[in-house]
C-alpha cells in the first residue's frame, strides 16, 4: 500500500533551487538514454531534474536533490508531491546554487559536485555517498528503506525507516541532548522525543566527516528497533542459585542495615507510569515512604557472546553492577524518574548482577530492562509517522563544515546581545521584586561581575498561570522594578513564560475563543502540581502564535523585559509525562496529529516570540532560553539549557556529554543549571552535616568552574540559594574560586564574542567535542569529559568530590600544549595527571593560539574593550579574528561590524595585526594592544595583571610585531 502525503501540512510549499541558467535549461523531464540493461525492472530509467535525478524504485519514487556542493537531499515516497512538502526544520530557501553533473554508467547513475558524489545502484535504488577521490563515505544498506503502512491517531500513514551500512572506523554523535553520559552513540539505541532534560534533534554526525539531517517531526528511534525487555526469569538466578528471579532485600533507612523483608523478584518493575506493565512485585513488598533502600543480587545466564545493553528507569539513587563492574550510578528526583543506559560485552555463561536503590522519599519508581546483542547491527533512523523517507546528507569532511551545512539548511544563528555572554543569576525563585533587587545589590556591593537577573515562575496570582501578570502584593510596580534593574544596577531581566494557561485567566478565554488551546487536557481533568486544571496553546497555529506574543508583549515586553525564558517547551504535561500522553494531549494540532508533530513544539513556540519581538522592536536583539529544541531552532535566537537535572556529581559529569552532543547537533548555544536544579535532601536539609555542607559547596564550585567555559554562564536551582556568597560567606574558598572564574569569564569577553561572531557568520561552534579539531587522533573519539572552548582552550572539568588532580589527554597537535595556570609546556599525544586545586580546573592552551583578553569588568558595556591583551602561545603558526559590533542592535545584519585579523608566524616569531575590515557606529578608531608571549622557553601562567612584552597603538592599519 503506498503512503500518501497528508493534507494536514502547511499550505506554503518549499521554493525550488536556483541553478545557473546554462545548467538548468532544458533539464526538466529529460530521460537519460539507456546505456546498460536494467537488472531489475522495478527500477525505471532515471530522469534528470532541475535539481538532481528522480527514479522509480520498487513502485515508489526516489529523488536526489543537490542543495550545495556538500549537501544532497535523498527522498523516497509513493508520490512526487512529497518532494515539495513544506518542512518546519528546513528553510524553503535552503539551497546554495552550485554546478553539478549527472552521469550514467555500469549500472549506476551518479550526481556529482566538486566535493561530493551520490551514486544510485540502478538494480536496487541503493544510494552511496563518495568524496571527490571516489572513496565511499557512507552507503545505504541493501534493502535498508522501509515504508510500513500504519494508522496513527486516525491518519493513514507509514512508519518510515532508513538503514545505512555501519563503518567500523567511525564514531557517531549528536541527535540532540541526552542525559546518559554517552559521547559516542554508535551501538546504542535511543528514543527521540522531547522530555524535560532530554532534547530530540534529528541530526546525526559521524567522525568520518558527514552528517544526516532526518527531516521528520514525529517520534523517532536511532538504532535497533527492538524494545528493551525484562530479564527472562528462567535465565535469572537468586543468591541461592535457584532460577526465577533476583534475590531482593528491602531495608528501612538508606544504609542497608535495617532489614525489613526479603523476596524473589522475577521482574524489577515498581510503580511504573500508566503506559507500562503493572508492578511484578506486590505493593505490600515495596519499601515504605520515606528513607528506605533495596538490594537485588544474583546471576543472569547469557547464551550468546556480544554487547548487552541494560536500561534502568528510576527515581532516587541507583547503582548497578555486572560482574563487579559499576555500570550505572545516578540520582534522579522523585518527580522526574528517567533512564540510564549501559553496555557491556559478555561471553556465554553466568554473570553476577547487583542492583541497589536508595529512596529518600515516597512515590518510588524503578525498572530494569536489557537488550541482547543485535544479530546484524546497522546505523538506522526510524519515525512513527511519515509519507516518505526524507534526509539530507551533509559532507565536510571537517565537522565545522558539516555543521555549516546543517545551518545552511535550517538557518543561521543570529547574534545574541553582548550582555548575554556575561553571568546570569537565578534561583527557584525570587518570590518578590525586592528579593531580586537585594541580590543585585549584593553583587554590585561586592564588585562581582554580573549582567542578568532572572525571574522564575509564579510571579502571578495562584489561579492566574498564563496571565503574565504580576501579583500586586509581591510585585507592586513591575515597570518600576524593571527600570530599577536597568538604571540602578545596570543589569538585564529575563523572565519565565510558559505556553500554559489556567482557565481563570483572560488570556485562556481569548485563546479558547479562537480554538487555539488543546482541549483534551481539560476534558481529562488534568491537574498540575498546584492542583489546578490547565492546558497549553497550539504553537503550530500561526494565529495562536501571534496571540501568544501579543499577550506577553502587552504584559511583559512593554514593561521592559529584556529576555525570555520559555519553560516547559516540550511541552510538559503532568502527571509524569509519558510518550502516549504526549501524543494524545498535544492533539490535534493545526498541522496534523499530535503524533505527527510530536517533536517540533519548541521550534514553533520559539518562533512565536522571536518573530513577535522582531516585529515589535526590529532594532533590538532577541534572547530566548528554552528547555527543549528541534532542528532549526537556532534561527530564532534560542539557547537551550539542559533542564531540571539533579544536584549530583554524576549529573554534572553527564552535562559534559549532554552539551557536546547538543552542539554537535548543530545548535550552538547551550547552558545548564550550574549546581543542578533538584537537590537531594542530604544537601538541602536544615540539619545538613559539616561533611555534607563541604561537599555541597565543592560541587557548586566545580560546576561553576565548568560553567564559565560553556557558551552561556548561568546559575540556577532549588534551595539552598546559589549566589556565590551563600557558599560559606565572602571569605570562603568557594566564594573566591567562583569569583575568580567569573572575573576570568569577563576578561575573556573579546575572545568569547569573537567566537559568537564566528557562529553567526561562518556557522561555527563554541563548545567543541575533541573530534571536531583532531579528526586524525583516534584517541579522542570516545572522550566525553574534555572539550575545546573555541579553538584555544582545552577544558577539563573536575567531576569527582575532593579530587585535586585528574587525568587529561593532550590531543595530537603541532606545537603541543601549555598549562594555562603555569605556562608549562607539554608534548601532545600523552595523558598526564593534571593538578586540580580547589580554585583551578585544569585548563590547557593549544600552541599557536592567540587569545584576546579585555579589561577588568563588572558588567558588559561598562567601558570600552581597551586595552586588549593578546596572549600569544608560541610553538606553531596560528590565527584568530577579533570580531566586534555594536553589541545590542541588529545592524550587524546590514554589515555593521568590524574584524581585525591576527596571525602568528612561529618561524619568524612575528605577530601580524591586520588591517581592520568594516566598521560600525561607536567603534574604537584607535586602541591599545598589549602583547604577551608564552613559549616553551618562556613559560608564563595567566595573571589578572599581566606584564606585556610589547605595547602598541593600533589605528586600523596592518602592524607587524616581532617578539624575541
Amino acid at each position: 500500500m503506498p503512503c500518501f502525503p497528508s493534507s494536514s501540512g502547511r499550505v506554503a510549499g518549499a521554493k525550488t533551487v536556483r541553478f545557473p541558467a546554462r545548467l538548468a535549461a532544458g533539464v526538466m523531464a529529460v530521460v537519460l538514454a539507456a546505456q546498460t540493461a536494467m537488472a531489475d525492472p522495478a527500477v525505471a530509467i532515471p530522469q534528470k531534474t532541475a535539481h538532481g535525478v528522480r527514479l522509480s524504485v520498487g513502485g515508489k519514487l526516489l529523488n536526489l536533490e543537490v542543495c550545495s556542493e556538500a549537501v544532497i537531499r535523498v527522498s523516497y515516497a509513493g508520490e512526487a508531491g512529497f518532494f515539495k512538502r513544506p518542512s518546519l526544520a528546513v528553510l524553503a530557501e535552503h539551497a546554495a546554487p552550485c554546478a553539478w553533473s549527472l552521469k550514467r554508467e555500469s549500472g549506476f547513475v551518479t550526481v556529482s559536485t566538486a566535493k561530493l558524489q551520490a551514486r544510485v545502484d540502478l538494480a536496487t535504488g541503493r544510494v552511496s555517498f563518495l568524496d571527490s577521490s571516489n572513496d565511499v563515505v557512507l552507503a545505504e544498506a541493501a534493502g535498508g528503506r522501509a515504508l510500513t503502512p500504519a494508522i496513527v491517531q486516525g491518519d493513514q500513514t507509514c512508519h518510515v525507516r532508513q538503514e545505512w551500512e555501519p563503518n567500523a572506523d567511525e564514531a557517531l554523535y549528536g541527535l540532540g541532548q541526552q542525559q546518559l553520559g554517552l559521547m559516542n552513540l554508535k551501538g546504542y539505541d535511543l528514543d527521540l522525543w522531547q522530555f524535560n532534560a532530554t532534547v530530540a534533534i534529528p541530526f546525526l554526525v559521524s567522525s568520518r566527516g558527514y552528517g544526516i539531517l532526518w527531516d521528520n517531526t514525529s517520534f523517532s528511534r536511532f538504532g535497533d528497533l527492538r524494545e528493551f525487555q525484562p530479564l527472562p526469569p528462567a535465565q535469572v538466578f537468586g543468591t541461592d542459585g535457584n532460577p526465577g528471579g533476583l534475590s531482593g532485600r528491602y531495608y528501612t533507612g538508606l544504609h542497608f542495615d535495617q532489614l525489613n523483608t526479603q523476596s524473589r523478584d522475577p521482574d524489577i518493575d515498581f510503580a511504573m507510569p500508566a503506559d507500562n506493565p503493572a508492578p511484578a512485585v506486590p505493593h505490600s513488598v515495596l519499601p515504605p515512604d520515606g528513607n528506605a533502600s533495596a538490594r537485588w543480587e544474583g546471576e543472569v545466564q547469557t547464551t550468546n557472546a556480544g554487547d548487552y545493553e541494560f536500561q534502568s528507569f528510576s527515581n532516587y539513587g541507583i547503582q548497578f553492577w555486572v560482574d563487579n563492574q559499576l555500570l550505572i550510578s545516578a540520582w534522579h528526583q522523585r518527580w522526574q524518574p528517567w533512564k540510564n543506559l549501559a553496555k557491556i560485552h559478555l561471553a556465554p555463561g553466568r554473570h553476577h548482577l547487583k542492583l541497589e536503590w536508595t529512596m529518600d522519599g515516597g512515590g518510588q519508581v524503578l525498572r530494569l530492562r536489557w537488550k541482547t546483542p543485535a544479530a546484524d547491527p546497522s546505523t538506522s533512523l526510524w519515525s512513527e509517522v511519515g509519507e516518505g523517507i526524507d534526509y539530507y546528507f551533509c559532507y565536510g569532511p571537517e565537522l565545522d563544515r558539516v555543521i555549516a551545512g546543517y545551518r545552511q539548511l535550517t538557518g543561521r544563528a543570529p547574534l545574541m546581545p553582548q550582555w548575554a555572554y556575561g553571568l546570569w543569576q537565578c534561583r527557584q525563585r525570587y518570590e518578590t521584586a525586592q528579593q531580586s533587587l537585594d541580590v543585585l545589590a549584593g553583587f554590585r556591593a561586592r564588585h562581582i561581575p554580573v549582567d542578568n537577573i532572572v525571574q522564575d515562575w509564579f510571579y502571578w496570582l495562584p489561579d492566574q498561570w498564563g496571565s503574565h501578570q504580576f501579583d500586586p502584593a509581591r510585585f507592586p510596580d513591575p515597570a518600576g522594578w524593571i527600570r530599577h534593574i536597568h538604571d540602578q544596577y545596570h543589569a538585564h531581566l529575563m523572565i519565565s513564560v510558559w505556553p500554559k494557561f489556567y482557565p481563570a485567566t483572560e488570556n485562556f478565554k481569548a485563546m479558547r475563543a479562537h480554538g487555539y488551546l488543546y482541549e483534551s487536557d481539560l476534558g481529562d481533568d488534568f491537574r498540575d502540581w498546584m492542583g489546578q486544571p490547565y492546558t497549553f496553546y497550539d504553537a503550530f497555529n500561526a494565529g495562536a502564535r501571534k496571540l501568544f506574543w501579543a499577550q506577553i508583549n502587552r504584559e511583559l515586553f512593554a514593561k521592559g523585559v529584556d529576555a525570555w525564558w520559555l519553560d516547559a517547551s516540550e511541552p510538559e504535561l503532568l502527571p509524569t509525562t509519558t510518550l502516549p500522553e504526549q501524543r494524545s494531549h498535544v492533539h490535534p494540532t493545526a498541522l496534523g496529529s499530535g503524533a505527527r508533530m510530536l517533536n517540533a513544539y519548541p521550534l514553533e513556540n520559539s518562533a512565536a516570540v522571536y518573530e513577535g519581538q522582531r516585529a515589535a522592536a526590529p532594532g533590538q536583539r532577541v534572547f530566548i532560553l528554552t528547555r527543549s529544541a528541534f532542528a532549526g531552532q537556532q534561527r530564532y535566537a534560542a539557547a537551550v539549557w539542559s533542564g531540571d537535572i539533579s544536584s549530583s556529581w554524576t549529573a554534572m559529569r553527564a552535562q559534559i556529554t549532554a552539551g557536546l552532543g547538543f552542539c554537535l547537533s548543530g545548535l550552538p548555544y547551550w547552558t545548564m543549571d550550574i549546581g543542578g536544579f533538584a537537590v537531594p535532601p542530604r544537601f538541602s536539609a536544615a540539619n545538613a552535616s559539616t561533611d555534607e555542607l563541604d561537599e555541597w559547596r565543592e560541587l557548586n564550585t566545580r560546576w561553576f568552574e565548568f560553567g564559565a567555559f560553556v557558551p552561556l554562564l548561568r546559575v540556577h536551582g532549588e534551595f539552598p540559594y546559589r549566589e556565590m556568597w551563600e557558599f560559606g560567606g565572602d571569605d570562603s574558598p568557594a566564594y573566591h574560586a567562583e569569583l575568580k572564574f567569573d572575573r576570568l569569564r569577563y576578561r575573556l569577553l573579546p575572545y568569547i564574542y569573537s567566537l559568537a561572531g564566528d557562529v553567526t557568520w561562518r556557522g561555527g561552534t563554541i563548545m567543541r567535542a575533541l573530534v571536531m579539531d583532531f579528526p586524525g587522533d583516534t584517541t579522542v573519539l570516545n572522550i566525553g569529559d574534555q572539550y575545546l572552548f573555541g579553538p584555544a582552550f582545552l577544558v577539563n572539568p573536575v567531576t569527582t568530590y575532593q579530587a585535586r588532580k585528574r587525568p587529561v589527554y593532550l590531543p595530537l597537535t603541532g606545537g603541543g600544549w601549555f598549562d594555562f595556570w603555569t605556562g608549562q609546556h607539554f608534548d601532545p599525544g600523552q595523558t598526564i595527571e593534571a593538578p586540580a586545586p580547589f580554585d583551578a580546573m585544569p585548563l590547557f592552551v593549544r600552541a599557536g593560539s592567540i587569545i584576546p583578553f579585555g579589561p577588568e569588568l563588572e558588567r558588559t558595556g561598562e567601558k570600552p574593550a581597551d586595552p586588549i591583551t593578546l596572549c600569544v602561545y608560541a610553538g606553531a603558526d596560528g590565527a584568530f579574528t577579533l570580531y566586534e559590533d555594536q553589541g545590542l542592535d541588529n545592524d550587524w545584519e546590514k554589515g555593521a561590524c568590524a574584524r581585525i585579523p591576527l596571525q602568528w608566524d612561529d618561524r619568524t616569531q612575528t605577530l601580524t595585526i591586520g588591517k581592520r575590515q568594516g566598521s560600525f557606529p561607536g567603534m574604537l578608531r584607535q586602541r591599545t594592544f598589549e602583547i604577551v608571549l608564552i613559549s616553551k622557553a618562556r613559560p608564563a601562567g595567566f595573571s589578572f595583571t599581566p606584564v606585556p612584552d610589547r605595547t602598541l597603538a593600533y589605528r586600523g592599519g596592518e602592524t607587524k610585531v616581532t617578539l624575541k
